[in-house]
Formats: structure tokens, sequence, C-alpha cells
């Protein structure tokens, strides 16, 4: 890979940046005033925002946080990709909050968990949002929030002052909120910048992924804004291969990071973009057909990067410093010390956890008032991802999730949060869900359902009862009734039974 000197968020010995004060917001924001900061395609028109109106709007909403938080407090951030999306975010960073971001598709369980256990005080959104919260929480308009008056001074905050809180998928229990310092911007910049062939001037980026998942949030805006390089604002309902590319050209992107799905519904609708410089994918390895395809496609090595809410952008592909291995992530960056250690701890040849050396500037603080939980999720030095992988000489070859994680179009589903919406319907006594393969979404979810006596299937209604209360795309697309369900002598569910269930339902 290439020197440590010429990689953003390192100095010239491959150490972290990291000075004793340290506002995330500022580094975001310390650019020339009519420097470009945000195109905003969310209205008929593009809009460009330079540095200096971008931060304007932080400060009148900091102006306005300064009337209603004390550091420390939480404050949600519903809203989809937008400036005013940029904007929240850095305004609680700015005046020492903890940003929480929440979801559009969200139904009200969703919101209500995630709202209720980090104890928000209100909620940054618009009308849509402010419809979709309810009496969960205050909802505040964040077009009409900001007051008017001086700049506000960022907060004397430190590399490991706590930030912004971002739920897990919840693949063993509930959602868990890990919690990151004001370090987690400078942790993502070497991964972003490397995974992009190295970001530069005249660089331009965008994701289809929303600005309320680590990957929306962290691997694009932020990154983007910290090193100068403007980001894209779009709304995009669905993602289709036309809307895709229609916006690449009319906002000029020059990179972009695309989830598997986007890259498989592009190349099944035969749509090529010659005109990028650089793209990123990240969720699951591709595969030698789909890396062929990308050069084709776009003229260049799609790069792969690893990486997870609790610690992101550990290991990435870079196609200008060394040639993609198909079924492998890449190389670790540089920052982190990527390994794959055995049940005790040791590093292994051999196939095992993959696991980051405690020093990673992404690395979260810990799990939001879950101290069992961060306890279980370290092992000595090192982070546990719950992956396993192996080393293919200085290549790191994803194996698989030690989890019952649901990778579907993109997004990390988890499991158990399903089951318990699905726990809920009157007619249903127990149920079990995985993934099941799919070869447009990696997997999609399917239910295994017991029904109460006196009560007759009825799929349709269980798939409703997960959409009106979750998110759109987390409902079951197939649903299974059975007599009984695989499960242990203590009474839990055997998930590793139903989905080799549903891959040989798949394979028949």
């Amino acid at each position: 890979m290439c020197s440590a000197s010429k990689i953003p968020g390192l100095d010239a010995q491959g150490h972290w940046i990291l000075p004793d004060t340290l506002n995330m917001a500022r580094q975001a924001m310390d650019h020339p005033g009519d420097a470009l900061a945000l195109i905003d395609m969310t209205g008929t028109e593009r809009r460009d925002l330079t540095h200096a109106e971008l931060a304007q709007m932080v400060d009148g909403l900091a102006r306005y946080l300064l009337t209603r938080i004390t550091p420390g407090d939480r404050v949600g951030v519903l809203l989809s990709q937008s400036p005013w999306c940029a904007a929240a975010h850095l305004a609680i960073w700015k005046v020492g909050g903890i940003s929480v971001p929440l979801f559009k598709l969200f139904k009200r369980d969703a919101l209500a968990s995630r709202a209720g256990d980090a104890g928000v005080r209100f909620v940054f959104t618009d009308a849509e949002g402010a419809d979709l919260l309810g009496d969960l929480a205050e909802a505040v308009m964040v077009d009409q929030a900001g007051l008017p008056g001086d700049p506000v001074a960022f907060a004397e905050t430190t590399p490991d002052t706590p930030a912004v809180l971002i739920y897990t998928s919840g693949t063993t229990g509930s959602p868990k909120g890990a919690l990151h310092g004001h370090r987690v911007l400078t942790g993502h910049l070497p991964g972003v910048s490397i995974s992009h062939d190295h970001l530069r001037a005249g660089d331009c980026l965008w994701t289809p992924a929303d600005w309320a998942w680590i990957g929306g949030l962290f691997d694009v805006l932020m990154p983007g804004l910290a090193l100068g390089v403007p980001v894209v604002a779009a709304r995009l309902d669905k993602f289709t291969p036309e809307a895709c590319v229609d916006l690449i050209n009319g906002a000029g992107v020059r990179n972009v990071f695309f989830p598997p799905t986007a890259l498989r519904m592009l190349r099944a609708a035969g749509q090529g973009l010659p005109g990028l410089r650089s793209v990123a994918s990240g969720g699951e390895p591709l595969g030698a057909e789909m890396l062929a395809w990308g050069r084709e496609a776009f003229g260049l090595d799609i790069n792969e990067f690893y990486g997870q809410t609790e610690c992101n952008m550990t290991v990435s592909s870079c196609g200008v410093d060394f040639q993609a291995q198909p079924g492998c992530i890449g190389k670790p960056v540089p920052g982190h010390d990527v390994a794959v250690i055995d049940a005790n701890g040791a590093l292994t040849d051999g196939e095992g956890d993959v696991a980051v050396r405690l020093g990673s500037a992404s690395m979260m603080l810990e799990y939001w008032n879950r101290p069992a939980a961060t306890a279980e999720k370290f092992h000595g030095d090192w982070l546990i991802t719950g992956d396993r992988g192996v080393w293919e000489g200085d290549y790191l070859r994803f194996v698989g999730r030690e989890d019952d994680v649901i990778t579907s179009a993109g997004y990390r589903i988890g499991p158990a949060e399903i089951e318990d919406c699905l726990l809920t319907h009157p007619a249903v006594a127990t149920v079990g869900v995985v993934g099941k393969p799919d070869p447009l979404r990696t997997e999609i979810v399917k239910a295994y359902v017991v029904l109460k006596p006196g009560f007759a299937p009825a799929e349709q209604e269980l798939q409703d009862w997960v959409k009106d209360r979750l998110a759109h795309y987390s409902y079951p697309r197939e649903v299974a009734f059975l007599d009984a369900l695989p499960m242990t002598v203590t009474g839990k569910v055997i998930r590793k039974e139903l989905k080799a269930r549903a891959a040989g339902e798949d394979a028949g």
C-alpha cells in the first residue's frame, strides 16, 4: 500500500493524528468559505453550497442547541440525505452534544426502541419525520430551528469525548448503540481515501446509502467534507440504474460508494458508467465475476472494503496500489492493526475470528449502557468483529459471519428484532427468522412461523405487520408455516438449521 505520509489522518510514521483537543465538526468545516461543500440534488434543480453557507446553517442550529442541551445530551437526527442532515450533525458535535442518526424507513417500533434507549432530548427532523415520530419524541423542524446571532465557538472536546451514537442491526436481541468519540472521523479518513484510489482535488463523492447509517455518514459525507471533497446530497426514493446515471451525470460525480445490490442492479440493466474515477463497495465480497464486470462497466477496479458499526473501514482494496484478489476484501488499512485470532486470542494462520487491536481511531468507545455486551465484544487487546476470516498472504479473505445477521440489498438486518415484532401478532406462537440466499439481494428475510391454535396461515398479514412497525426493507419476503421449530434444550431457536433449510429450498 502507499506510504503512510500520504494518507490522511496519519503522520509520516503511520500514527494517528489525534490532538488533545479535537472536535470533528471543526475537522469537517475547516475550509475556505468559498470552497464547495455540498451539491444539493434533493430539489428540482441543482444547488451548490459553499462551506460558508453550510457554516451559517450549522451555527443557526448550534445557537438553538445552546438553549436546549448541555454537553453529552443526545439529540436525534431523522433526516434523509440533505444539507440540513449534514448541518444537524455538525451543530450537535460543535456544541458538545451526541447525535443519534435515525432512519426515515423506520416505523414506530424501530424508532421507539432506538430513541428510547438513547434517551434523546428531541429530534431534528422535517414534516415527514415529525409524522413518523408522532408522540415518541419532540420533533424540531430543522429548517425553522436556527437562531440568528454571532458564530458559535467549537466545544473543547477530546478524541474520546462522546459524539455520535449509531445503532447496530440488532443481530442478538435488541439493537445496540455503538458510542463513538470525536476521533471516529479521523479513523475513517485513511480507509475512505484509499478505497477511492486516494481522494484528490477534482473529486466528487456520492453514495445511494442513507446518511442515517455509518456507511453514508462516515464512509462518504463527513470524510468528504473533512478532506475538502464535495459531497452530493440526493434523495432516491427507489434506486434504479436510470436514476443513478442521471444523478451522476447531473452532479458531476467522480467517486461512488455502491452497496453490492446497487452494483448487481446496474449489471442486470447492462448499465456502464465509464466517467467515474473510483468505485468502492462494502458489505460482502463481490467475487471474481462481479469484479471482472466492474472493470468493463467502469473501466477501473471496484475497491472492496470492510468494517462494521463498532470499528469501521479497517480493511480495503486500492486498485492503483495493488491488484484485487477475488474473494478477499483487501489489505489492512494503515493505522488499523487487523488480525485473525483463535478462541484463545492467539494469532493464527488458519481460519479464525477477525479482530482489530485497541487503538484504531474508528473503534467505538463502548455499547451505550451495556457494559456486559461491551465486555463480550473485546478479548484482551482485541475487538472481536464477529466475522470469520483467513489470511491469503497479506490479503484478508472473508469466510462468514459468526452471528446470524442478514445482508439484504445492502442492509444489515438483525433477525431478533423481526422475531420480536412478529411475536406481538396475536396469531404467532413462535418464530425463527433467517436469511435465504437470493441472487439479487444477497439474502432475503425468511420467517418460519408456528401459529397458535385456531389461526390460519396468512403470509401477507404477517408481512404487513412488520412493514408497519419496523422498516420496509426488513419485512419477511417469504413466510413458511411449521408445526414446530428446531429448538435447543434451553428453548432457543436453532437458526443454523433454519438457514440450512432455507438454502436447501433455494437449491431445490
